[in-house]
C-alpha cells in the first residue's frame, strides 16, 4: 500500500537505482504520472517531460478501457473486450478519431511552446502511477519506439499480474514494485488516490 502518489514515485525511484536504470530522459503520462515521474527524473538527473495517450472507455463504464490511442496516433485495442459478446468493433473505431485529438490537445496544453524532446538514440523511462489493462502504456511504448528510442523502461508502482506480463513484450525492461494477485484496480493500493488536477501536475514540470 502507498500514501500517495508521492509516496509510491519515490520508492520507485529507489528501486531504479537500486537496479541500476539509466536514462536519457523520464517520460510521465499525465495526469497521475507526473507525481510518479518528479522524483524518478530527480533521482536519475534527467529532465521531466510527457508521453499522452488517452484510453477509448466502453459504452456503458467509461472507465473501462476498449482501446488506447497516443497524441501520435499509435493504437492499441483490447482483444478480449471488442468482438462477439463485447463492444462492437465500429464503435471503437469511431471514437479513436476524437481521442486522438483530444490527447494531442493535452500534449499541446502541458506543453505549451516547448518542443517535444528528441528520443532517436535515447534511453526513455515511461513513469504511470499504475497499471490496468495496460492500454495507455502499450499506446505509449509503441510512440516513443516509433520515435527512435534506443532503450524503452516502463516504471510503475503497481500493475495487474497478467498485464505486467503482456507489457514486458512490449517495453525493454519494466520495473513494478507490485503485481498483486487481487488487483482490481490501480487506486485500490493507494491510501490517497484524488485525480491530479492539470495545473497540479504542470507544476511538476517546472516548465
Amino acid at each position: 500500500m502507498f500514501r500517495d502518489r508521492a509516496d509510491a514515485g519515490r520508492r520507485l525511484a529507489e528501486e531504479l537505482v537500486q537496479q541500476g536504470v539509466e536514462a536519457d530522459v523520464v517520460l510521465a503520462i499525465p495526469r497521475g504520472g507526473l507525481p510518479i515521474g518528479r522524483p524518478i527524473a530527480d533521482e536519475l538527473g534527467v529532465p521531466l517531460d510527457i508521453i499522452v495517450a488517452k484510453k477509448i472507455g466502453a459504452p456503458n463504464n467509461p472507465e473501462y478501457a476498449v482501446g488506447a490511442v497516443s497524441s501520435q496516433g499509435h493504437f492499441w485495442l483490447n482483444e478480449d473486450a471488442v468482438g462477439p459478446g463485447g463492444v462492437d468493433r465500429a464503435y471503437v473505431e469511431a471514437e479513436r478519431e476524437a481521442v486522438e485529438r483530444a490527447s494531442r490537445e493535452k500534449a499541446d496544453r502541458y506543453r505549451g511552446n516547448r518542443p517535444a524532446p528528441e528520443l532517436r538514440g535515447e534511453t526513455v523511462v515511461i513513469a504511470d502511477d499504475g497499471v490496468a489493462t495496460g492500454g495507455t502504456a502499450t499506446a505509449c511504448i509503441r510512440t516513443v519506439r516509433e520515435a527512435g528510442a534506443r532503450r524503452v523502461v516502463l516504471a510503475v508502482p503497481v500493475g495487474s499480474p497478467r498485464t505486467m506480463e503482456e507489457l514486458a513484450a512490449e517495453a525493454d525492461e519494466v520495473i513494478c514494485l507490485a503485481t498483486p494477485s487481487n488487483f482490481r484496480a490501480v487506486g485500490q493500493f493507494y491510501d490517497r488516490f484524488g485525480q491530479v488536477s492539470d495545473e497540479e501536475a504542470m507544476e511538476y514540470l517546472g516548465f
